[in-house]
């Protein structure tokens, strides 16, 4: 009998197995969701890495269509969340809170803790890169799921599985402490010595009633983070978060 492969390698090499597939049926058990289109869940997984590897073997189609479709459905399903459960809130500080749920951090970290960077489908060149662990990759990923798992069972579905795995972290205040990013980034600089902290708007383009900025931030003539918002504040504020996620992988925070 051949020897079962369970390694990360062999997923860059050759199609699903049996095996694979088997596996990605008790991933589901495990977070407690069921597709009845298994193909779907399997692209929300495939990379386009993996089909340039793989253009003549299944799966075929990579995710980046579904996280397209899944950025638009996480949103609606965190603001209808937000505006039901914190009616006390003003419409800055939910969109302030709910910046701090759907950005790349945030989303990196649910498909973390839900081991997503095991079932990823990613071409050699990527896998030797490092991509299973990188954050954006990961939150893509994340979001793609989220567009398959509408697809495949429509939008109730979406906030069952969000009401096991995100919403109560709201609940229990995860992100609170986080939305203003610039001065989390400025205690935790100042109180290591690190240096001088400066940001920059690097972009602006759109119509005047819909700007699109980018800012990026700057620790000591660094480039630390760079985000992009409707607004100057908003784009520092995700700089600031991207440079806060940079900082603590680098073990400088």
């Amino acid at each position: 009998m051949k020897k079962r492969s369970t390694s990360k390698e062999s997923r860059t090499r050759q199609p699903l197995s049996f095996e694979q597939l088997e596996e990605f049926r008790a991933f589901q058990h495990s977070i407690g969701t069921k597709f009845v289109n298994e193909r779907l869940m399997i692209q929300a997984f495939t990379h386009s890495s993996y089909v340039n590897e793989h253009r003549n073997k299944k799966p075929n189609v990579d995710n980046e269509r579904l996280e397209f479709l899944g950025d638009a459905v996480l949103e609606l399903a965190v603001s209808q969340f937000l505006y039901r459960h914190y009616p006390k809130m003003s419409e800055g500080e939910l969109t302030k809170l709910r910046a701090a749920i759907v950005c790349e951090p945030s989303l990196f970290q649910f498909a973390k803790d839900l081991s997503f960077h095991d079932f990823i489908l990613l071409g050699k060149g990527e896998e030797l890169t490092g991509g299973r662990q990188r954050p954006s990759l990961l939150a893509d990923v994340f979001e793609a799921f989220i567009g398959a798992l509408y697809l495949d069972q429509g939008f109730d579905e979406v906030l069952r599985f969000l009401q096991l795995h995100v919403f109560p972290k709201i609940d229990k205040g995860a992100f609170s402490h986080t939305m203003d990013f610039k001065s989390q980034l400025q205690e935790s600089v100042q109180s290591k010595d690190l240096g001088a902290i400066d940001y920059k708007i690097i972009s602006e383009k759109g119509p005047a009633h819909n700007r699109q900025f980018v800012s990026a931030v700057f620790l000591e003539g660094i480039k630390i983070g760079q985000g992009a918002g409707k607004s100057k504040k908003e784009a520092e504020q995700e700089a600031a978060q991207k440079a806060l996620l940079h900082l603590e992988k680098n073990k400088s925070l």
